[in-house]
Formats: C-alpha cells, sequence, structure tokens
C-alpha cells in the first residue's frame, strides 16, 4: 500500500505553488491518509470504478482514490492545485494516467471525459448542496458517492419529513437518491482547522422520481414552500398559484393547513401537478 500525503507534506506543498488556504473556496485540506482510506471504503470504490472528486485541493483524497479505483477524474477551480495535483500523484508511484484533472468550476461543468460511477468528495462547505444536487442531476452514471459536508448540512441532506432539519435540500436530493449518515469527522484532520464540524453522507441512485418538466414544477413548490416554513401551504405557496393556492392543495388531496415540513416528495409532486409553468 502506497504511502499517502501527511500534514507534513501538504503544507509544504501548498507553500512551494503558493496556496493559502482561503474560505472563499472553502478549501480545508484533509491532513489524515486514515481518514481519506475511510471515506473511499465507506463508498465501495473498486477496481471497475471510475471515481469522481470535487474539490480535490492537494491530493489526499484524490490518491486514496488511486489506490483503488480504476480511474479518477478530479475537478479543481484552483489552477495552481489543479496543476500540481498530477505531480503529486506521481511522486506518490500512481501512474499519473488514471488520473484526469480538470481545472474548472464544479458548478458549470457540463460534461466529463468518461462516465463516472461514483462520487467520493470532501466538498466545499458554501456550495456543497448546490453542486451535489447538480452532479445527481447532470450525471445519471453515477451510481453511488459518499461526500464529506458540514454536520449542519448533512443533518438536513438527511432528514426526514416532521424534523426539524428537513428543507429545501432533504427533500430535493431524494428526487435521484436515497440519503443516510455515514458518520462523523473530527475538526483536527484538516488543515487549517475549521470552526465547524464535518460529516460523512452515503447516497444511493435510484430512478429519478420524474421528468424534467415535473421536477421543475416540483422544486418550484418546494422552494416557495420552504421559503417561508412557518407558513401554511395554503400562504407559502399563494404567489405560485396566484391566489389558488388552496384549491389546487386540496385537489392534490393535501391539506392547505400544513406545513412543508411534514410533505414528502410524492406529496409535492401532487401539488406540482396542479401547477402550470
Amino acid at each position: 500500500m502506497a504511502a499517502l500525503l501527511g500534514a507534513a507534506e501538504i503544507r509544504e506543498i501548498a507553500e512551494r505553488i503558493g496556496v493559502k488556504p482561503t474560505k472563499k473556496l472553502g478549501q480545508n485540506f484533509v491532513v489524515d491518509a486514515n481518514t481519506c482510506r475511510r471515506i473511499v471504503k465507506a463508498a465501495d470504490v473498486s477496481s471497475n470504478d471510475v471515481a469522481l472528486e470535487i474539490g480535490p485541493g492537494i491530493g489526499s483524497l484524490t490518491l486514496a482514490l488511486l489506490e483503488v479505483a480504476k480511474e479518477v477524474i478530479a475537478i479543481e477551480i484552483d489552477d495552481r492545485l489543479a496543476g500540481e495535483l498530477a505531480n503529486t500523484a506521481a511522486a506518490h508511484d500512481f501512474d499519473i494516467a488514471r488520473l484526469n484533472v480538470i481545472n474548472e468550476d464544479a458548478m458549470t461543468t457540463e460534461s466529463l471525459p468518461k462516465e463516472p460511477t461514483v462520487l467520493v468528495a470532501n466538498l466545499p462547505y458554501n456550495i456543497s448542496v448546490p453542486v451535489l444536487l447538480h452532479f445527481l442531476e447532470k450525471f445519471p452514471s453515477i451510481q453511488r458517492g459518499v461526500v464529506m459536508v458540514q454536520s449542519e448540512v448533512a443533518d438536513r441532506l438527511v432528514a426526514k419529513p416532521g424534523s426539524k432539519n428537513y428543507g429545501s435540500p432533504s427533500v430535493k436530493a431524494t428526487w435521484w437518491a436515497d440519503l443516510s449518515s455515514a458518520g462523523t469527522v473530527g475538526r483536527s484532520i484538516f488543515w487549517p482547522v475549521p470552526n465547524v464540524d464535518s460529516s460523512l453522507v452515503k447516497f444511493f441512485r435510484h430512478a429519478p422520481a420524474g421528468d424534467e418538466k415535473s421536477r421543475l414544477q416540483t422544486f418550484a413548490v418546494i422552494d416557495a414552500a420552504f421559503a417561508h416554513r412557518r407558513k401554511m401551504l395554503r400562504s407559502a405557496l399563494g404567489e405560485l398559484f396566484e391566489g389558488n393556492a388552496s384549491e389546487s392543495i386540496t385537489s392534490a388531496g393535501i391539506d392547505p393547513t400544513v406545513r412543508g415540513e411534514v410533505l414528502l416528495l410524492a406529496d409535492f409532486m401532487k401539488i406540482a401537478n396542479t401547477l402550470a409553468i
């Protein structure tokens, strides 16, 4: 088993290429090899997988993926980090022909050189939910994955109806996948040490809940419902339904006096079916 990156080498590489981790890009680099291997194992990565990593940074998790996966696609927005990743892999005796580094903003990624089968990433805190939803939507070849996110975000992603953490991310993610908690990680495994806790979220893809038109309508209803969490549905959806919210919600078989936080995705879809967009 190859030696992975440690804290001293990560700091040396960062200094050499002139990188100071920035809060703006959500850069908190993992400096613990055991944690990286734990994440890869949790995602059930095998030698048949094309693994996709978003925001590889210095490359801690990238090397752990290269230990197991057939190929790794890494999307990195910072050109200095993107340019150094293959050098780091080569220095640790990995075949860089199995590593494809894409220097771009993951939120704008529309195509990839290969079809990824598994997503494994330490997602930047500030864009973790939009990035996850974007890749679930755009790349149906991704069958499963594990993402490391801020614990507060993880709680939202895996929350069930009726809980205080249940919200728009909880419902939208279930359009494509079943999500569950895969444990927590300590703050000390990062450099710099963040001031928030982190957790792992595991997902398995299922067939999408509906077609694209249905998704757009449903997501519009979800957004409106959770933009006004304390309001009853008839009030929260009033503007979206141009004053006919109560009638539309009732016709969908839903009580218009309940709040969005008690509804399943299927309930939002029923309401959306009465909406013309």
